[in-house]
Order: structure tokens, then C-alpha cells, then sequence
């Protein structure tokens, strides 16, 4: 055995020689990031070696500098004796403290004041089928001396006009002693189905006032939850996070990979349930004082790979061809099924996917976004770690996933990192002295850069003619802030270590450009191609809906500049925050809403575009900025001197 000491976090742990530092790192409850979850392609977990001697080799993501500086990548280094590890600080605080689309209270009330007036507008009630009633049970004697819960069930078909009762065998646990806790007057929470209930709680004394719901957005990256009032239907408070998978990968195909390996799906499983969302439970819990058991009712929505794991169940078949999800629709689920901090019999209902790309984070979208009913054509694009699209109105809805990856929440980008203080997510260049001037998450010095500023970044980079159109950086240039590194790759500084007091220089290179102008032409093409298979192009286009991670802070025009977003009229442009955990929340107010989202599930007609004829040649010549066929966006072309 050897001894690995995280200085960083004042953590000693031992391990067997020859294991790697990453995986020594995650036994040890240390997070660093690694979106390739190890297989040395993002170089993201640079870790600095103090003190010791280790296996492994140096790789392009190392520059010369921080080598010697004893940089190493914590998945490519093997221990091999006792060593002192210095974690740096961007690694291990970015999956916490990220800024979570639609946290603007003012925007977001607008968000979801809107998808209400949706469900209002197409008359669906706002209301559940879960009711709480305070009854008075008879005490028992010796000439009544049914059992506890005949009691109970006689007073419910004498007083409330139900035929039978329903319960689990944890409710029964609870009975004999909690009727007795205050002479046999309780509450009981229950669901109503036609002639029979089904108790999910029962309290001592009357307790009618409380009863609470969670919508819950399992996002590749983020977790949001909103805890809700069944009564008034209002949000009583939110809570978010990264998702604590990130450890594994940052997208899905290497989440599903490290669930094949030994113990892998359980330690994923664990992850979302055990270390995100119950801790999120619990704090929201106690900044509301309310006690878990009176939250009776919960929806879930993320894509499919998140659902699945999110429920323990084998995803592997997801990746291989023909691409077979394990289920689309939602089990029948209580509570204790899940594990989460809620009561054991609540009702518990994951909405349904579409494919193995499309889940229910989209079909949640649509619910709130109202494509089903609109009589107009609307595109819908969802910008998060997966690129997922829908196009349609209340005739048809044609659906398509796109292989962005996660470059739209910093991954694949050297400098890249999510939404979280310290993530640059506006850039202006200066196009004389081509200094920039950043604008912060927190106003606090940058240590990274995220998706908005990402789009903002390269955008200005074209503009100023740092970059061609091919997204390469002109050799010409004379300037301390172009600069060229061992591998002849081409870099731009954003930030001098020596500005912000930095471990090193802030910079954006070639290769980061090129890998964002991928995941960029990923979804202009499949939204080009989704509405070209149905015989029409951008001109039909009525309102596009922008949803995920990154919409809050999307400059419209340097996404149209750039070639993510199709050039039309800007005022189409509409976003519509975490329209995933809007859906969530309209499907657990209204059980109206909720039969909807199930019926979109089955409406929406998936296009597979790996197999698309054309898809292939769209998304080459996508991979230009903003297109190899400049025609096709008008109004950027005189800007760009054309």
C-alpha cells in the first residue's frame, strides 16, 4: 500500500500501487473533473504533483511550463509510492455553485407565468387527484374492536363515499401508533381513484394545511429542483447543483461506458440519488421547515440515459446500434422505489422519452413550451450538454438529437468550464489593440470560460480577424496576445496569469475552436435537416424557443454571426429557461397537464439522423462560420465584408 496526500484538501489516503491517481481521487471523495472520464482526450484533470514519484507521461495538453512546474494529468498516472497532490481549485469547485438557468426571479416567473397561461389557455384544470382530509376515527372497545386500518377504511366509505382503501405495507407501519398519538384523530393523505383511494400518509392531529410536491430537472450537468404547494400551486423555493456524475464523464455515451464496469451503475446510481438530489432535498427541506413525509408527489424529467440511471436500470444498449432504450414510458413507482428524501408511498412519475436521444426533458419542454397546440411552426432547440431539437405545431411534432457534446457547457474546450463564479460569459475585443474586456459569473476574476461566453468569444474573434472562417487564427498577426505553442497550434490569450494572479494563462486555441464549431454545426445541421425532411426550410419558421443551460446568457446575433441559429427575424427569437423543469411543474399541478405529457411522448415522430442521406453533407458544411455557403445568412454576410 501507498499513502496519497491531497494537500489541497487536507486528505490522506492509501491505496495499492500501480492504481490510478483519478480513481484514487474519486475513492477518496475528491472531485476533479474529467469530462473524458479518463481516457486522456480533455487533459481537464491537471492535478500538480508536490512531493514523490509517479508513473506517467506527458501529453499535448501539458504545456512545457507547467510540466516542469510538476503539472500531470490525473488519468494518465499510475502511483507507484508515497506522493503529495495539490488539487487546484477550478477542478474541484466547478461541479458546485453553478448558475442555473432561469435563476433570475423576475425571469424566472416569466418562464413559468407563461407555460401556465399555456395550460389555462387549452382549459386544463389545476388540480391533482391527491387530497389530505382530517377525520375523527371511533375509539376502540371491546364491542368495536376492528382492526386499525378497518377502522380507518370504515370511515372512509361511511364518511367519504369511498368503497376500499388502498395502502403499502410502510403506511402500516406507521398506523397503530400515530392514531393513538392524539385519540384517533389523524389526517390522511391520499390518492383518489374513482371508488378507491390509496392512502400515501396518515398524521396525528389535523395537518390539512401541508402538503407539498418536487418537479425535479436531472440535467447531464446541473440538478434543479422546485419544491411546490399542492394547495395554491406556487413554488415555495429552488435548489441546484451539478449533477455529481460529472466525475464519471461529462456527457452521456462515458457515463454509460462506466456503467458497464464493476460496480459502475451503482456508483452512478449513488451519485444522482445519494450525493445530488437527497442533499438538495434536505436543504431545501430545512430552509422550509417541511418534514419529507408531507411531500406526496414527484415528477422527474431528464433525457433518457439520465432516467434510466436515475432508477438503476442497464443503459449499455443505448450506445449500440439500433439504439434500444431500455423504457420510454414511466413505471409505476412509490417513494421508497427511488430512494430519495420524500414520503415512502408518494407517487412518483418520470416523464416520457421519445428514443434513446430524445427523453423526458424534451417531451417536458414541449409540454411547457405549448408545440402541441400552437396553430404556428415552432422550433424548438435545447442547449445543453446533449443537443436536442423539435420542430412542429398542434399537427405534427418531428423530433432529432444531435452529437453537439458538451462543448456548450465548457467541455472539449481547454479554458472551458460550466456556469459558475469565475466562468467568463461575455467577451468584447478591442479590434485595435485586440485586448478584451470580460464580464464574470460573480464579478470575481475569471478562471475559465462558459458556453455564452464561448459563443461571444469566437464571434469576436471573427469579427476582429483573429480568426478566418475556418476558425483558424491568421499567422500574421503581431501581437503578445496571439501566440503559438509547441505543436504549432495557434492560441489567443484572453487572460495573463499575471492580471488575475492566475496558475496560468487563460487561452483558446485552435483545436477548442474547432471542436466548438463541431458541436455548433451539429445543431444548425439537424435543425436543417428535421425541417428539411418534411419539404420545407428556415423561411416557415414561426418562433424558435431556446431552452437549456446556456439560453439565459445567449447573444442572439453572435449565435446567428457564428452559425449556430438560423439567420431570420431576431424578433422570433423567444427564450424560455429550463423548460424541462417547467414541464416537470406543470405535469405535478395539473393532472390535465401531466395526461398531456404523456400523450407527447407518443406524438413525437423521432428522426434518426445518423442515417439521414443528407445529414452527413449538411453538417460539413456547417463546420464554417458561419456556413460554407455564406447565402445562407444574409444578413451576416455584409458584416463579415462579403
Amino acid at each position: 500500500m501507498v499513502k496519497v496526500t491531497f494537500t489541497s484538501h487536507n486528505k490522506e489516503i492509501y491505496c495499492n500501487k500501480g492504481e490510478k491517481l483519478l480513481d484514487v481521487a474519486r475513492d477518496a471523495e475528491i472531485f476533479i473533473d474529467a469530462p473524458c472520464n479518463g481516457n486522456v482526450s480533455c487533459g481537464k484533470c491537471k492535478v500538480r504533483l508536490i512531493k514523490g514519484k509517479v508513473d506517467t507521461e506527458k501529453t499535448h495538453h501539458i504545456k512545457d511550463e507547467e510540466w516542469n512546474q510538476g503539472y500531470i494529468l490525473a488519468c494518465n498516472t499510475k502511483v507507484i509510492e508515497d506522493i503529495d497532490i495539490e488539487v487546484p481549485s477550478k477542478l474541484s469547485a466547478s461541479m458546485h455553485g453553478m448558475k442555473i438557468e432561469g435563476s433570475d426571479k423576475k425571469k424566472d416567473k416569466e418562464v413559468f407565468d407563461r407555460a401556465k397561461k399555456i395550460i389555462e389557455e387549452n382549459n386544463f384544470e389545476f388540480k391533482t387527484n391527491i387530497v389530505k382530509t382530517y377525520i375523527e376515527i371511533d375509539e376502540p372497545t371491546l364491542d368495536d374492536n376492528i382492526s386499525d386500518i378497518d377502522r380507518i377504511e370504515r370511515y372512509v366509505r361511511n364518511h367519504l363515499g369511498y368503497d376500499e382503501i388502498d395502502f403499502t405495507i410502510e403506511l402500516l407501519r406507521k398506523v397503530p401508533t400515530v392514531i393513538r398519538e392524539d385519540n384517533f384523530k389523524v389526517t390522511i393523505t391520499y390518492i383518489k381513484k374513482k371508488n378507491k383511494i390509496t392512502i400515501l400518509n396518515i398524521e396525528s392531529g389535523n395537518t390539512e394545511n401541508k402538503l407539498y410536491g418536487v418537479a425535479i430537472d436531472i440535467g447531464t450537468t446541473s440538478v434543479v429542483i422546485c419544491l411546490v404547494d399542492l394547495y395554491t400551486k406556487e413554488i415555495v423555493d429552488k435548489a441546484s447543483s451539478g449533477n455529481a456524475q460529472i466525475k464519471y464523464g461529462a456527457d452521456v455515451i462515458h457515463r454509460i461506458v462506466y456503467s458497464t464496469k464493476k460496480n459502475g451503475l451503482k456508483e452512478l446510481n449513488e451519485a444522482v440519488v445519494e450525493e445530488t438530489i437527497n442533499p438538495l432535498l434536505d436543504s431545501i427541506y430545512t430552509r422550509n421547515s417541511v418534514d419529507k413525509d408531507n411531500v406526496v408527489s414527484l415528477v422527474v424529467a431528464g433525457n433518457t440515459t439520465m432516467t434510466s440511471l436515475f432508477l438503476g436500470v442497464y443503459t449499455d444498449f443505448l450506445r449500440q446500434e439500433p439504439f434500444i432504450p431500455p423504457f420510454l414510458k414511466s413505471p409505476r413507482l412509490i417513494g421508497k422505489d427511488v430512494r430519495l428524501n420524500i414520503n415512502d408511498s408518494a407517487y412518483v412519475f418520470i416523464a416520457p422519452s421519445v428514443a434513446s436521444y430524445v427523453g423526458g426533458d424534451i417531451t417536458a419542454g414541449v409540454l411547457s413550451a405549448g408545440i402541441w397546440s400552437s396553430e404556428e411552426n415552432v422550433l424548438f432547440i435545447d442547449l445543453g450538454t446533449n443537443g436536442e431539437i423539435v420542430f412542429g405545431n398542434r399537427d405534427y411534432m418531428m423530433s432529432c438529437a444531435c452529437s453537439a457534446g458538451p462543448a456548450f457547457e465548457g467541455g472539449g474546450i481547454s479554458c472551458g468550464m460550466r456556469a459558475s463564479n469565475g466562468a467568463i460569459e461575455k467577451v468584447k475585443i478591442d479590434k485595435e489593440t485586440l485586448k478584451p474586456t470580460l464580464t464574470t459569473i460573480g464579478d470575481v476574476s475569471p478562471i475559465g470560460i462558459c458556453g455564452s461566453g464561448i459563443i461571444d468569444l469566437i464571434c469576436q474573434m471573427l469579427l476582429t480577424g483573429i480568426i478566418d472562417r475556418r476558425g483558424k487564427i491568421h499567422r500574421d498577426i503581431d501581437n503578445e496576445r496571439i501566440i503559438f505553442n509547441e505543436y504549432e497550434t495557434g492560441e489567443y490569450v484572453l487572460a495573463f496569469k499575471e492580471e488575475y494572479n492566475l496558475d496560468q494563462d487563460i487561452t483558446i486555441n485552435e483545436v477548442d475552436i474547432d471542436n466548438f464549431i463541431k458541436a455548433k454545426g451539429a445543431i444548425y445541421s439537424g435543425a436543417s435537416v428535421l425541417i428539411e425532411s418534411l419539404g420545407m426550410d428556415f423561411s416557415v419558421i414561426d418562433k424558435v424557443y431556446i431552452a437549456g443551460g446556456i439560453g439565459n446568457n445567449l447573444d442572439i446575433e453572435n449565435s446567428i454571426l457564428i452559425g449556430l441559429l438560423p439567420d431570420i427575424e431576431r424578433e422570433k427569437f423567444i427564450y424560455i429557461g429550463n423548460s424541462s423543469l417547467v414541464g416537470s411543474y406543470l405535469a405535478l399541478i395539473s393532472k390535465d397537464a401531466k395526461k398531456k405529457l404523456q400523450e407527447i411522448g407518443s406524438e413525437i415522430t423521432y428522426v434518426e439522423l445518423s442515417v439521414y442521406p443528407t445529414y452527413m453533407d449538411e453538417f460539413i458544411s456547417a463546420c464554417f462560420l458561419p456556413h460554407t455557403n455564406i447565402e445562407q445568412f444574409p444578413t451576416i454576410k455584409s458584416k463579415l465584408g462579403e
